[in-house]
């Protein structure tokens, strides 16, 4: 019986682990290919701000149905349905031609998206208990890699007849499969404090101030994140210090020093506290960060930027994760308002950056996300200030 256990939770893991490489897929080819979907709909660059806009908007309301839903149902059954509906958006979006359509599509798929987001985090703390840590990290790592390997696969299909296309097509086919695995994955993971078979209630008062301080926490990371992510290539192609496939590759060195953080934050998780990681994290993504405003028109010091904010910034969502789970008993609805702050981030800073590109130059890409950065760091002090002395129960 504990051998088939201990084989159940390893195969829980395994399937968020692939269940969060394809959320990084899906996140991070929308960056490489904006100009092509230009093109393809007949919109201005600018206009394409609205592909964030929207598919935020459908991620938030994801997120805001999903808390309740994973409280109540069988969560693999909901994550595999989810991500069986991310497939078929994908292989919908390159053969769209008008931007209205495109949109309603991204907002459909922002909504699994927040399915997944949720349901991901909130399993691996109910899988994990009290040693959700590292796994947690790793969980993250396996969407940067995800978010690493898409805008090098456009690189590589660019030149082909169809180009980004098949980007779209490969994506919903490795998506599919997971979807389907998802589908089999045994057992219900269910917190603690739930006994087998329970609907998950809150535990005690429901700690608004500290749930707030988080939400603001990821709210101004991930917008930073998005943003980063999804216009570095445009920046780099506007400013004339990149070409388009030396930009795609500018965009995967972002994701690949970004998981090679992650995989680093898994051991670093065993060692040092959330407090540490998360402090010496973003005081290193804001260094790099005046590095980059120093020197902008600097082709190198861009890779140095790019590179090392990646790193940097790598272990700051799972750590978030990690700590506010240990400051209140998360619930599925506890786990979506707080991941609110996620989805509502990456709905504002990048749509509003490209705004002030197509207005004020690419150069403010990168005051926006150091201004980000900062609030996120002021939120951190707020959730340090606000949580209880004693670890929550959930964990």
């Amino acid at each position: 019986m504990l051998t088939s256990t201990k084989n159940d939770l390893i195969q829980r893991t395994f399937s968020y682990y692939f269940l969060f490489m394809c959320l990084g897929l899906n996140m991070a080819i929308t960056g490489p290919t904006l100009p092509a979907l230009a093109t393809q709909t007949n919109s201005r660059l600018g206009q394409m701000g609205l592909l964030f806009l929207v598919s935020s908007i459908g991620y938030t309301l994801g997120t805001l149905i999903s808390g309740r839903i994973f409280d109540r149902a069988r969560g693999h059954l909901v994550l595999g349905i989810a991500q069986l509906f991310v497939a078929a958006m994908l292989v919908l979006i390159p053969l769209t031609t008008a931007l209205w359509v495109l949109l309603v599509i991204l907002v459909c798929m922002g909504v699994a998206g927040g399915f997944i987001n949720t349901g991901g985090n909130i399993l691996m703390v109910w899988t994990h208990g009290e040693k959700v840590g590292p796994f947690m990290n790793a969980l993250h790592f396996f969407f940067g890699l995800g978010a690493f390997l898409s805008p090098l696969l456009i690189a590589q299909v660019i030149g082909v007849q169809g180009g980004y296309r098949w980007g779209y097509w490969i994506l919903a086919v490795i998506a599919t499969l997971v979807g389907l695995r998802m589908l089999t994955t045994p057992g219900n993971p269910r917190p603690s404090f739930a006994q087998d078979g329970e609907t998950v209630r809150s535990v005690g008062p429901i700690p608004v101030a500290l749930i707030i301080s988080c939400m603001l926490f990821f709210f101004f990371y991930v917008g930073a994140e998005i943003a980063f992510g999804g216009w570095i290539y445009t920046y780099a192609i506007t400013l004339n210090l990149a070409g388009i496939v030396m930009a795609a590759y500018l965009n995967s060195a972002f994701w690949l020093s970004f998981t090679i953080g992650r995989l680093i934050s898994i051991p670093i998780a065993t060692r040092f506290t959330p407090k540490q990681v998360i402090l010496t994290a973003l005081l290193s993504s804001l260094s790099v960060l005046i590095l980059g405003m120093m020197f902008a028109n600097s082709s190198t010091v861009l890779w140095l930027m790019v590179i090392g904010l990646g790193f940097c910034m790598a272990p700051v969502y799972a750590t978030g994760f990690t700590l506010a789970g240990q400051s209140m008993a998360l619930t599925g609805l506890l786990t979506s308002i707080i991941l609110l702050g996620d989805s509502l981030g990456g709905m504002v800073l990048p749509s509003v950056v490209g705004q002030v590109i197509e207005s004020s130059g690419p150069q403010a890409m990168v005051y926006l996300i150091f201004g980000s950065l900062v609030l996120n760091l002021l939120a951190f002090f707020g959730i340090l200030r606000l949580r209880p002395a004693k670890p929550s129960p959930s964990t």
